[in-house]
């Protein structure tokens, strides 16, 4: 009886486990909203090799992406660099039937939006305008529908770059791990700003005491992502191509590293882009673009400081992101320059990546979001 028993068992894992899916979803600069605009693909968790599942057309520009909580929502930047548009989106995924449906769209409150996040409770949504530096919160019906944003921060001061800081420019919207806070990179003002989120309030982002964290001059915050234990954040630098640690705690960050994304033989014309941490965290990723087009890939020690460990080519041009899927397999970067997607397996013991499958064409390629269903 006992070992009938543990056969159902097994056969009831085996089930749950290959009954799941594991969905990308590309964003792009279609530029033309009667073109596919958001991709949706499967991702073969032996191979790496990608499946188209369906497209998008309708709208234009969705650069960045960021799923609802229960992945049944898809909300998009749209209308980025585009003259006197700038929108959020939202997108329904059926599972079942493997589709996308448009429900609605917002005014972004700020020209060229880069960057969206979500409550973990699915009823907030935070949106960073990169061009004249703003922030706008949105409210979220259960429907997934987008409510008229009930706040909107404007900035302004900028930094030592008059080419590239001649304003604010904020760069992504980030919560803490407990969702009591927001964090805003600025590359324009080189400062990571601060905000309290109470969620139970109609306007829920209030002032902190610490309103923001200056970086260092002309570096050029862009994303920000925490590890796992919550007890660190990591910043990359965009225009100064450095990662910045800090040691955090109750909505305030102290910096404890800064270190090089880049091999000593590059010495200028940085472009830092993305970061993300490992599902173990145990090792961190950050994509330059321009001379590099290379992840470079870092340890985290247990005090949270980086250790470099190498670099590895994206197989194409500017990573304008990448991530990495939720068993911590897979590494899939975007290359914005090149058109393509490129997936690569990581040794979960080294950190190390190697391409594998198939490139995947998708023309101005520029946002990508995994979800396991």
């Amino acid at each position: 009886m006992k070992n009938i028993i543990a056969l159902i068992i097994t056969v009831c894992s085996w089930i749950s486990v290959y009954s799941q899916h594991t969905y990308v979803f590309f964003g792009s600069f279609n530029w033309d909203k009667n073109t596919e605009g958001i991709y949706v693909y499967e991702l073969d968790t032996i191979s790496g090799n990608l499946s188209k599942i369906t497209s998008l057309k309708g709208i234009v520009n969705p650069s960045f992406l960021t799923m609802s909580p229960n992945g049944k929502y898809i909300f998009a930047c749209t209308e980025s660099k585009t003259e006197n548009g700038g929108s959020v989106s939202s997108v329904e995924f059926n599972v079942k039937k493997k589709s996308l449906t448009i429900i609605n769209s917002q005014k972004s409150g700020g020209e060229n939006p880069v960057y969206l996040t979500v409550h973990r409770n699915g009823k907030w949504l935070i949106n960073g305008n990169y061009t004249e530096g703003s922030v706008s919160v949105y409210p979220i019906l259960n429907d997934g529908k987008i409510e008229p944003y009930t706040q909107n921060f404007q900035f302004s001061e900028g930094s030592i770059n008059p080419d590239r800081q001649e304003r604010a420019h904020i760069h992504s919207t980030v919560f803490s791990p407990d969702f009591k806070y927001i964090f805003m990179p600025d590359l324009g003002a080189d400062k990571i700003r601060i905000y309290q989120f109470q969620d139970g309030k109609e306007k829920p982002l209030q002032k902190t005491e610490t309103p923001f964290v200056q970086t260092v001059p002309g570096s050029g915050p862009r994303h920000l992502t925490f590890h796992p234990n919550g007890k660190f954040a990591y910043c990359i630098e965009e225009m100064g191509g450095t990662v910045s640690v800090y040691f955090y705690e109750n909505g305030k960050l102290e910096n404890i590293q800064r270190i090089a994304t880049h091999s000593a033989k590059y010495k200028e014309c940085f472009e830092g882009s993305d970061i993300h941490i490992s599902p173990d965290g145990n090792f961190l990723y950050a994509s330059n673009r321009g001379h590099e087009n290379n992840i470079a890939i870092f340890s985290i020690q247990n005090n949270g400081i980086l250790k470099t460990i190498g670099y590895q080519s994206v197989k194409g041009k500017h990573p304008r992101t990448f991530n990495i899927d939720p068993s911590g397999k897979f590494l899939i970067t975007a290359n914005t320059g090149t058109n393509e997607v490129v997936v690569f397996k990581r040794n979960p013991e080294t950190g190390l990546l190697k391409k594998v499958g198939r490139k995947i064409k998708i023309k101005n390629v520029s946002n990508v979001q995994i979800g396991k269903y």
